[in-house]
């Protein structure tokens, strides 16, 4: 490897200077990268090249390109080939930032799903991948919450541990609650062989690359080899597995009829912004959508962009699909290919995709293009397009961009609770989110409830001199609507714009003193109801309609939350309390094993002294038997 190291002033880089020339003369014509840097001696950018010679010479002969100006120093390293330039220069990117070179925002925050290389390998979730091992990675992910997801599913059908104990150990370890839960083979206490663990490793890298047919058939060969075998446990367990993949085949679109395993990436610029969706299709069905923001876009042309781009998704991503569709003609597309087809030979870069695949890309496009529109729109302190059409739909005065949605969640006659949830602009703002224990109604009466959760709201803020919000959602249809609007009365907030939203979610309730006539020009359709009120059916494709939906399933989340919590407390006051000794842990240990205290109470001293210990056992047995 051969490294050197030049120096120039800012002016004589305007222009091509013939004092120069020697020196780019010297440069060799072989494949390489190279590292421009400032004044500073800060790393400005850098790029890779089939011949040294004729890359850097074209950019000190460009007197448009802003790091070529400020360009003081520069370091080149030849490489053996235009493949080794190209790894090199994407991992020098992710190492040093450069100001000048296209880069995944915030790249180092973005976490990965990792599978260990270990003789009984881990899953689990990383956000460092400075360590180099054969491990495999599975990402970035964008959104983390939706990686947290994925990876409890994994855990839940798959019995891999996640822990940080290195195996074999040469001491005695004792199995964890996973275990216990199922959600473990227990590798650390010999319970498993390492050939049915690393099946079970080999099922989590199909479940995460997609590959659903070939993991279903894995799986319903070994259901049936351990039913013929008679050992029905373990073929129960495989009977779940392959239901539980079933069921998340069953939310997975079938876009693509071939079948085939594809990445397409569509991308969208608005001045200096850059946005690329990634739409992951696995034997045809679309398993995820990540999108990406970009650094460093300037005046660069849309292929320079997305090759950049995808040389930094590809270089720690273990799978790899058969086809990489985008939009954009690649000038280093041989390059691209020659590297990814070392790890998948099989592997094609197609740009100008036609037919079904095309529509596919084209979906992709439109929502980077939405995503950049709203980014735009928050800078500018712009009103959102679904806020007007909000406002146009129902005739309000002003924008409503202030809306709080209510909901009540309940279970009979006890805990009832209540939620709001605030949205500004579209977006939630958690910090004005409120929730409510039912105090003054008694029974099942939802009505009013919502009329107290309501009406508590509105008098804090009238208590606290805030300004009441543009509009109220009310889930639950008329008679929730006409409670919240009696409770309003009440308190001198009859102008307070309120609606209600039915089951039907396209259906939105209007108040009683709505006006009796409704333009069609918004695409709702008003209908009369027997008790005088209304209601209007939004379009389904209307942008309106997906703010509203999320504003309910937001409140009933957060309703459904609080509910749970207050069970949860509830319930944990149990006679396993009253025995000294046993702590959380241990009472979700019996708890999930028996299934409930009656049942606990009808298990032998033998199976809970096997459970607990003869000590900790006996004292349970004892004690539950004494009561």
């Amino acid at each position: 490897m051969l490294i050197a190291n030049f120096s120039f002033c800012n002016e004589r880089l305007l222009n091509m200077n013939q004092s120069l020339l020697p020196k780019i003369e010297n440069l060799p014509q072989k494949p390489g990268v190279y590292l421009f840097k400032d004044t500073k001696g800060n790393i400005i950018y850098i790029g890779k090249a089939k011949s040294l010679y004729e890359r850097i010479r074209n950019h000190f002969q460009n007197p448009f390109e802003k790091f070529s100006v400020q360009t003081c120093n520069f370091d080149y390293i030849v490489t053996d080939s235009e493949i080794e330039a190209l790894i090199l220069e994407a991992s020098l990117i992710k190492r040093y930032l450069p100001r000048y070179n296209i880069r995944l925002k915030d790249d180092k925050k973005f976490p990965y799903i990792k599978i260990t290389n270990e003789p009984f390998p881990r899953v689990y979730w990383t956000r460092n991948l400075k360590e180099e091992d054969s491990s495999k990675l599975f990402g970035p992910y964008t959104n983390a919450k939706a990686m947290r997801q994925t990876l409890k599913l994994v855990r839940k059908i798959f019995p891999v541990r996640s822990c940080k104990l290195y195996l074999p150990s040469s001491r005695k370890i004792r199995a964890c609650l996973n275990f216990h839960l199922g959600r473990c083979y227990a590798p650390c206490e010999g319970r498993v062989d390492s050939e049915t663990y690393q099946t079970a490793v080999e099922q989590v890298y199909k479940f995460l690359s997609g590959k659903m047919k070939g993991l279903l058939q894995n799986l319903r060969e070994k259901m049936q080899e351990n039913a013929e075998e008679e050992n029905f446990e373990a073929a129960a367990k495989y009977r779940d597995q392959l239901k539980a993949v079933e069921k998340v085949m069953e939310k997975q679109k079938v876009l693509l009829s071939d079948e085939k395993d594809r990445d397409l990436f569509a991308l969208a610029i608005s001045e200096e912004q850059a946005c690329v969706v990634v739409f992951q299709v696995r034997e045809g069905r679309l398993i995820g959508k990540e999108d990406y923001r970009l650094k460093g876009v300037g005046e660069k042309k849309p292929s320079e962009i997305i090759s950049a781009f995808l040389e930094q998704y590809y270089l720690k991503n273990s799978f790899l699909p058969e086809e990489i569709i985008v939009e954009q003609e690649i000038e280093e597309k041989t390059w691209l290919e020659s590297w990814l087809n070392q790890r998948n030979e099989d592997l094609r870069v197609i740009t100008s995709p036609k037919g079904e695949v095309f529509k596919l890309l084209q979906m992709a496009k439109k929502n980077a293009e939405l995503i950049l529109e709203e980014e735009q729109i928050q800078r500018e302190g712009r009103i959102p397009s679904a806020i007007l059409e909000l406002q146009k739909i129902f005739h309000l005065s002003t924008p409503p961009r202030q809306i709080v949605a209510f909901d009540i969640s309940n279970l009979g006659t006890s805990d009832a609770v209540g939620s709001l949830v605030f949205f500004s602009d579209g977006k939630p703002k958690k910090s004005e989110y409120r929730r409510f224990k039912v105090k003054s109604v008694q029974g099942q009466d939802d009505f009013a409830m919502m009329k107290e959760v309501v009406s508590r709201y509105f008098t804090r803020l009238n208590e606290e001199k805030k300004e009441r919000p543009d509009l109220v959602l009310v889930d639950g249809g008329i008679g929730q609507l006409n409670a919240a609007l009696n409770s309003l009365e009440e308190l001198g907030f009859a102008d307070q714009p309120v609606l209600g939203l039915a089951k039907r979610l396209d259906e939105i309730y209007l108040p009683r003193t709505y006006p009796k006539t409704m333009p069609y020009h918004c695409g709702g359709k008003v209908r009369g109801l027997p008790d005088e009120s209304k209601s209007i059916m939004i379009p389904r494709d209307s942008q309106a309609l997906r703010l509203l939906k999320h504003l309910r399933d937001e409140a009933h989340r957060f309703a459904i939350t609080y509910h749970r919590t207050l069970r949860h407390k509830k319930t944990r006051i149990s006679e396993l309390d009253k025995i000294k000794g046993i702590g959380t842990k241990r009472k979700s240990l019996l708890l999930t094993k028996f299934g409930s205290l009656s049942q606990l109470k009808k298990t032998s001293l033998q199976e809970i002294t096997e459970l607990l210990g003869e000590k900790v056992g006996r004292m349970v047995y004892d004690s539950l038997h004494s009561f």
